[in-house]
């Protein structure tokens, strides 16, 4: 495995928790050789891990529509940044650029990349790893929700 894509916020969270798992999650991928791609942003939880991989010396790939590159929310300190035209763009590069992928505490936009890859996952479209960073059991209402879930999904394929 190359490179992650790790889906998180573009704020930090309640809790200084999210942070400090956004940092070992840098410091695990740059041990392990592996780059990161990710969202582009240096706000929130994405400037955390970017700029905690590239401070280890590690390879950051940021994927970021114009639009929001406009906002002055675009990290212009990255290994590589892609500017793209829309989200679409973006979630699409985001994971033809990684072999696997991570969901990180974030809000919605989040929640809508983790879904997102994870149909494509279940439809075949990809066959890469998807797991997701439990940190302080932000996800554990979604886990109980994926217990109540239609028997025809397959969430054995999401790793936490």
């Amino acid at each position: 495995m190359k490179s992650i894509c790790v889906f998180c916020g573009a704020s930090s969270g309640a809790s200084e928790v999210y942070a400090d798992g956004a940092r070992q999650l840098a410091a695990s991928l740059v041990k392990r050789q592996i780059s990161l791609v990710y969202g582009g942003g240096n706000i929130g939880l994405m400037g955390v891990i970017a700029d905690e991989v590239m401070r280890l010396g590690g390879h950051v790939t940021g994927v970021i529509p114009q639009a929001l590159m406009d906002k002055e929310v675009g990290h212009t300190g990255l290994s590589k940044l892609h500017i793209v035209r829309n989200m679409h763009e973006r979630k699409a590069l985001m994971a033809d650029l990684s072999d696997g992928f991570i969901a990180m505490p974030g809000g919605i936009g989040t929640l809508e990349e983790l879904f997102e890859i994870f149909t494509w996952l279940q439809l075949g479209f990809h066959e890469k790893p998807l797991g997701l960073l439990n940190i302080a059991g932000f996800y554990d209402e979604l886990l109980v929700f994926f217990k109540k879930a239609p028997p025809r999904q397959n969430f054995s394929k999401l790793s936490t």
